[in-house]
């Protein structure tokens, strides 16, 4: 028996586990297989108390009690009683074991911060390569909750108990079968039955039960491999007050559990309509590394503030290019640096636009903000502005913005009249900047693609990574296709695709000294395209999913690719790929 991740988006992963000379994709569930319950033909893994050959995966219990797992799987499974007394004590053994078998799961579930500190914890602990089951808990609402905080494995003791009780799955909630009116869906099970759902009888329910699991279970692995499992997540919470206050807790109290899970580039969007889209952690990494790393163009002596669009990056925008066409017909228009004001992201230079999460997001625009959206905004630009020093402000926002910034309304031009888009805003938003600008020298576009390559390399390295890459360089090309070069030798680009540097071989040679982006394999490993975990010998544990990062032998650069998995999971990892090689020596 042994398991690898797959992909990845947070805690949540798919992954491969062999049984049995089988391998099934996980999260999925493990269906009870006895002669009182059958498992359905569709099931990947069953559960038995009986001993005897099956063609599906299987894990084997006693008949006995369940408490005692028979010797096939003992070497490989550990059922465990959850504590931190546990946690502790076992500490040096828990790595040996492959599934991870909660058996007061329920007990648990029943108090949300308790359980949540023990799964966070235990994952912890037995670090990636490990799988934790969950068993006896768990309906369609909760899976997807369930997968992100990590867990794997899950059985189908929660339909037979609740078709027991007539009680009926849904994918946001469960019902009794005496008050639904119609038969719920179209599955296998209720298109051929043809009575009212009160009549439903216990196979029915427990077959439509079975069918909803696998349904949700193919959702959830879908959601992972496409990176919006999050947002699944947050439709699935909002119909249960109890998992509501499992994922404020987790966003709230294990945001570095999170974060260094989150990939840092993403394909998914994010969809936020809920106040927990404002906490997840790409949001909260982004507006940290805003505040602790950015710096903007320091020739920029204006700022301008915008709404966002729906359409992104903005700049492609019909509304945003209305906003740069004013710009450019000023004298002096690269004086001038625009930040984008938005929700739930905060505050986006124009430079960082193409940076995940702030490419990727979509939210409700009803011209109302909530409190919290207010006063995240506040905060953000108050920040940003104690670091960042601008000789004027103008303000280009709507009045439902400006009506809540109040720390700094007060030093602030505004252009807006009425709609952003008007004529007549832009009309004033033109004529405030051409007479502004003329105030101020005058900054060349060289020396503007230059400050902005570097407050994006601050944005994505940290400023001793950064001071190396742009010492003597030069930027050539047009926004969004730039380049760096260096003594003639490109060293790094940017493109729509990431927003964020990537590197080339001459530009990885000049950052080997760095200890925060290195992905060093063994002297026998060799490379012929992407890097796999067991060719690994050290990694920087501060490497997160998508970064970019350089791959030594020695003191040898020999590649530079982007990061599959975090540093922590490198190190641990025996399967998989670790990093996808762009360029080699």
């Amino acid at each position: 028996m042994k398991f690898w991740p797959e992909k990845r988006y947070g805690p949540a992963r798919t992954g491969n586990l062999e049984i049995n000379n089988r391998k099934i994709t996980t999260p999925n569930i493990a269906y009870i297989d006895t002669n009182r319950f059958r498992a359905p033909k569709f099931a990947d893994i069953i559960i038995t108390n009986k001993f005897r050959i099956t063609e599906f995966p299987t894990i084997y219990f006693s008949e006995k009690t369940k408490k005692n797992i028979k010797e096939k799987n003992s070497d490989f499974i550990s059922l465990v009683r959850l504590d931190e007394d546990y946690l502790i004590s076992k500490n040096d053994n828990l790595e040996k074991k492959t599934i991870f078998i909660i058996s007061n799961a329920k007990q648990l579930f029943n108090n949300p911060k308790k359980f949540l500190h023990l799964i966070v914890l235990l994952r912890e602990k037995i670090g990636y390569q490990n799988i934790i089951y969950l068993p006896s808990t768990g309906t369609p609402q909760d899976l997807s909750l369930f997968s992100y905080l990590g867990i794997d494995l899950f059985d189908s003791t929660p339909a037979i108990v609740a078709a027991r009780n007539n009680i009926i799955f849904f994918e946001n909630g469960c019902y009794d079968k005496y008050k639904i009116e119609e038969i719920p869906c179209n599955c296998p099970t209720c298109i051929n039955v043809d009575k009212p759902p009160g009549d439903l009888d216990f196979k029915e329910i427990l077959n439509h039960n079975y069918f909803e699991l696998i349904k949700e279970i193919k959702k959830i692995r879908n959601a992972i491999s496409m990176g919006e499992i999050r947002n699944l997540v947050e439709i699935r919470v909002r119909s249960s007050p109890h998992n509501t206050a499992i994922l404020k807790n987790l966003d709230q109290i294990y945001y570095e559990y999170l974060e260094k899970r989150t990939p840092i580039t993403n394909k998914g969007r994010i969809i936020a309509t809920t106040k927990e889209s404002c906490l997840r952690p790409e949001i909260i990494r982004f507006q940290r590394r805003l505040i602790d790393r950015y710096e903007k163009p320091s020739s920029a002596e204006v700022l301008l503030l915008l709404p966002c669009s729906a359409k992104k990056p903005y700049s492609s925008s019909k509304s945003h290019k209305m906003f740069r066409d004013q710009i450019l017909r000023t004298e002096n228009p690269n004086v001038i640096h625009e930040v984008i004001i938005t929700s739930p992201i905060g505050l986006v230079p124009r430079e960082l636009e193409m940076v995940y999460p702030a490419s990727s997001y979509d939210i409700p625009v009803t011209g109302h903000w909530e409190f919290y959206e207010r006063e995240m905004i506040n905060n953000l630009l108050s920040d940003y502005l104690r670091k960042n020093k601008y000789k004027k402000i103008i303000s280009h926002l709507p009045d439902e913005i400006m009506e809540f910034l109040s720390p700094i309304s007060k030093n602030i031009e505004k252009t807006c009249k009425g709609h952003p888009t008007s004529q007549d805003s832009l009309n004033c938003l033109g004529s405030t900047l051409k007479v502004t600008v003329k105030n101020y020298k005058k900054v060349s576009f060289k020396t503007r693609a230059f400050e902005e390559m570097r407050s994006t390399a601050l944005y994505q390295f940290g400023e001793k990574l950064t001071l190396k890459l742009m010492e003597n360089s030069t930027i050539k090309g047009k926004y969004p296709y730039r380049k760096i070069f260096r003594d003639n030798k490109q060293i790094g680009m940017i493109t729509p695709e990431r927003g964020l540097i990537s590197l080339t071989l001459p530009g990885a040679k000049m950052l080997i000294e760095s200890n925060t982006n290195f992905v060093e394999i063994f002297d026998d490993f060799k490379l012929i395209g992407s890097i796999f975990a067991p060719g690994i010998k050290d990694a920087a544990k501060s490497i997160r999913i998508g970064d970019e990062v350089i791959i030594r032998r020695g003191n040898l650069v020999i590649a530079v690719g982007v990061a599959q998995m975090n540093g922590e999971e490198m190190m641990e990892s025996t399967h998989g790929e670790a990093v996808k090689v762009r360029h080699k020596s």
